[in-house]
């Protein structure tokens, strides 16, 4: 199968590009290679073409003979500031209406999205003798006392936190997220009015080799697993006990692989993920472990607007893509916490015109 992949020198999208190619696709891959996210001396790699999806008469180009589109290409990270929201709208959005539009005019009608958990917000919760809760904002005297779990507001319980699933809400609460969304929608848009086929696969903690240091826009694996290189402990915020969901990115490539071979009807979205729920502070501990390091420090710091617990349902996965996990965070950890890792000095959001 012909496929066109977008960032395709990224974190993700190398793995992606190099699992396609093993399963016998013929690749034709394209990055931008942004200063932000490859550094500003980087080369292009070998095979892969240096085009911005905003520009639609080089993609227009590259789409004739191509069967399904698998779009990684995006600006990353939470938005480390509110003036980052230009370059997020730019660079993700804009991007994809454009390739969307190019798809359109050219004929292409299959699409494979990189989206994310981060559309979800906040997890999901019950109490304990009942189902699923919204629960009222953090109070800031709680989380001074460090109590980080969600209350009830009726009766003051500490809610459990449960599994997400990709009918729950959209509730962006980040710059990143708000664009993912966007992303989405589109992307559902456009396959009502093209008949179009869209899988959109909501990665969640992607970790693994190559991935980027040292930057604030890394996960919380590279961010631990970058500072115990250097010698130093883990900084772990709250009480450690977040709970989220940690998959690797071998595993996310064999996802997309599996979503680049098995067309789906309409826009289906779908968590890609363990579904080994871990703590934050378990992953740092590991890590540490693995590497022979400081053990991690639990400061009970945080942040009013980090997420408390988020941890998904692979299901929907398994039943469309028969996609499933293969490797278990405690293994893929120990293996991480030695891995190389990609040296990019970040260069903040990129350029946004």
């Amino acid at each position: 199968m012909r496929v066109l992949l977008t960032g395709a020198a990224g974190f993700i999208g190398s793995h992606v590009r190099q699992a396609l190619v093993e399963a016998g696709d013929e690749v034709v891959a394209i990055d931008a290679m942004l200063a932000a996210a490859h550094g500003a001396r980087a080369t292009v790699p070998d095979g892969v073409h240096q085009v911005d999806v905003r520009d639609p008469d080089a993609l227009a180009g590259l789409l004739r003979g191509v069967e399904v589109v698998c779009h990684q290409a995006a600006v990353v990270g939470a938005g480390v500031s509110a003036v980052d929201a230009p370059a997020y709208a730019s660079h993700n959005d804009l991007g994809t209406a454009v390739l969307l539009a190019v798809m359109a005019e050219v004929g292409v009608r299959r699409l494979v999205l990189a989206s994310s958990m981060v559309v979800y917000g906040e997890g999901r919760y019950r109490t304990a003798d009942s189902g699923p809760i919204v629960p009222p904002p953090r109070r800031r005297e709680d989380l001074e006392a460090g109590v980080f779990d969600y209350r009830d507001a009726a009766t003051g319980a500490l809610l459990d936190w449960m599994p997400v699933g990709e009918d729950s809400p959209l509730l962006p609460r980040s710059l990143y997220a708000a664009g993912k969304v966007a992303q989405e929608h589109y992307a559902s848009a456009w396959a009502t009015v093209t008949g179009g086929s869209v899988a959109a696969l909501r990665y969640h903690n992607v970790y693994g080799e190559y991935m980027p240091r040292d930057t604030p826009y890394s996960g919380v694996a590279a961010i631990f697993r970058s500072v115990l290189a250097v010698g130093e402990a883990p900084r772990v915020f709250e009480d450690g006990c977040q709970m989220r969901d940690f998959v690797h990115v071998r595993d996310v490539a064999v996802a997309n692989v599996a979503a680049v071979h098995a067309a789906v009807p309409g826009f289906v979205p779908l968590n890609i993920a363990s579904g080994t729920p871990i703590s934050v502070g378990a992953v740092a501990e590991l890590l540490a472990q693995a590497h022979g390091g400081k053990q991690p420090v639990v400061t009970g710091e945080y942040r009013p607007g980090d997420v408390r617990h988020i941890v998904a349902s692979p299901d929907r996965a398994q039943r469309v893509l028969g996609f499933r996990a293969a490797i278990a965070p405690d293994a893929g950890l120990a293996e991480f916490a030695t891995a190389p890792l990609r040296a990019v000095a970040g260069a903040g959001a990129p350029q946004w015109r």
